[in-house]
């Protein structure tokens, strides 16, 4: 069993559920660049004798706001439907193969405990995928549109940050077949009852977690610091070179915020990428028991 698999059977409940992602994440990158004219409007009534609200760039505000949170709500509450049935015939599939192969009752259970990992891939870390393409997409997009040189910048790094998502996984695919390992034989060491036993599992799990959580903080590290590059480029450029409004400040200040944060979150996604591949081929490749 495969994440493509899980996918092509229940398509389209997963379709609905990933539809309502893109049009909440689509509708919120739009958000700063109709918020910014909001700003630049009520600066210039304020200069007026008879100030009145903006009324047509707060209605289209609002407008991208509601759709976003009323999107986002509606897709919270299905989501949890969506995916309980996913996971009820995952975890049978299970069941059954194990039987069929002769697997021990623990080693099953813990195969089933693991499955849920494609869950929490399908329900949360695709749509936090989508969330960060379209944050970094649209981010590029919205900064052409106030200087191409801010979003060459920013373009520009993507090449790095790329190279250390690459290494990154790697590194991570074997750690992650360690503590995959590990986590079969869980409740073989709980089942005697010993604590000592109970400890030294515990103990040697943690080395690969532990090891994980180093390339994680290394590739973090080395992300923050191509970013500043991109926060040196942009200051020089908005301040010394171009002539903003206040409302373009805010406008590529979000963009330019966003862009930052959506890439040096792409390593944790790609960590669950990496354990969901282990794990796929884990329950596609297994052997029989002797």
């Amino acid at each position: 069993m495969t994440l493509l698999d899980v996918v092509k059977q229940f398509r389209w409940g997963v379709a609905v559920a990933l539809s309502l992602v893109v049009i909440e994440y689509v509708a919120w990158i739009v958000e700063p660049s109709v918020f910014g004219p909001v700003i630049d409007a009520l600066i210039a009534q304020a200069g007026t004798p008879r100030a009145t609200l903006p009324v047509a760039p707060i209605a289209v505000w609002i407008g991208v706001f509601v759709l976003n949170s009323g999107v986002g709500a509606l897709r919270r509450s299905l989501d949890q439907r969506i995916f309980l049935s996913i996971f009820r015939h995952i975890a049978t599939t299970i069941a059954e193969r194990a039987a069929l192969l002769g697997l021990s009752p623990a080693k099953t259970a813990a195969r089933v405990e693991l499955s849920k990992e494609y869950i929490s891939f399908l329900q949360y870390r695709v749509p936090e995928l989508i969330e960060q393409v379209i944050a970094i997409g649209g981010a590029l997009i919205g900064l052409t549109f106030f200087d191409y040189r801010i979003a060459a910048t920013c373009f520009v790094v993507v090449l790095p940050l790329a190279t250390i998502s690459a290494v990154y996984n790697r590194k991570v695919f074997t750690l992650q077949t360690q503590v995959h390992d590990s986590t079969e034989e869980l409740y073989e060491v709980f089942r005697h009852g010993d604590a000592e036993p109970v400890r030294q599992y515990l103990e040697a799990l943690s080395i690969p977690q532990q090891k994980i959580a180093n390339v994680g903080a290394a590739s973090f590290g080395l992300m923050r610091f191509f970013l500043l590059g991109i926060f040196l480029v942009v200051l020089y450029i908005a301040i010394d070179l171009d002539d903003f409004t206040t409302g373009d400040i805010y406008t590529i200040v979000a963009y330019l915020w966003t862009f930052v944060t959506s890439s040096e979150y792409l390593p944790e996604l790609m960590e669950s990428w990496t354990s969901l591949r282990e794990l796929s081929r884990r329950l596609k490749h297994e052997p029989a028991e002797s």
